[in-house]
């Protein structure tokens, strides 16, 4: 049923759940499982804030950070994948509008399910500009779940 599923993943509390659950439907399914992060601005301030001090969350993160903090959400989202026993997972990095790449990949990849959180880092622009999940659970040509 779900062979190919496909997990936005930001580091926030939701986006863990939604690993862990798409985990479980990758497993019961034998289906194989690519962890998607997309970085912005935002959320590398958040991860590079959270490792070297406040000052750092405060000035806006070179490509360099932005990537290295990407590089450490997919990191410890594949060793949440792992704890939660999937054997077939792969990370991707995209680089854009976080909605839109995730589809894309999902279309190129012939995803089955995308797994998102329902909330990630980003609140104040999910209020402003309309959730990465509402655009996925809107626009996607797979069947799509939000975890609260």
């Amino acid at each position: 049923m779900f062979k190919q599923i496909i997990v936005g993943v930001d580091g926030s509390d939701n986006s863990k759940s939604a690993i862990r659950i798409a985990c479980e439907l990758a497993r019961d399914h034998g289906g194989d499982l690519t962890l998607v992060h997309v970085p912005h601005a935002e959320s590398a301030a958040f991860v590079v804030g959270a490792v070297a001090g406040y000052h750092a969350a405060i000035n806006t993160p070179t490509l360099k950070d932005i990537e290295k903090a990407g590089q450490k959400i997919l990191d410890e989202s594949a060793a949440i994948a792992a704890d939660m026993g999937c054997k077939s997972v792969k990370t991707q990095m995209k680089h854009g509008d976080a909605a839109s790449e995730i589809l894309s990949y999902a279309e190129e990849v012939g995803a089955d399910l995308i797994v998102t959180g329902r909330r990630g880092l980003n609140r104040l622009a999910s209020l402003v500009l309309g959730s990465t999940t509402q655009r996925i659970n809107h626009l996607a040509k797979c069947a799509c779940l939000s975890i609260a």
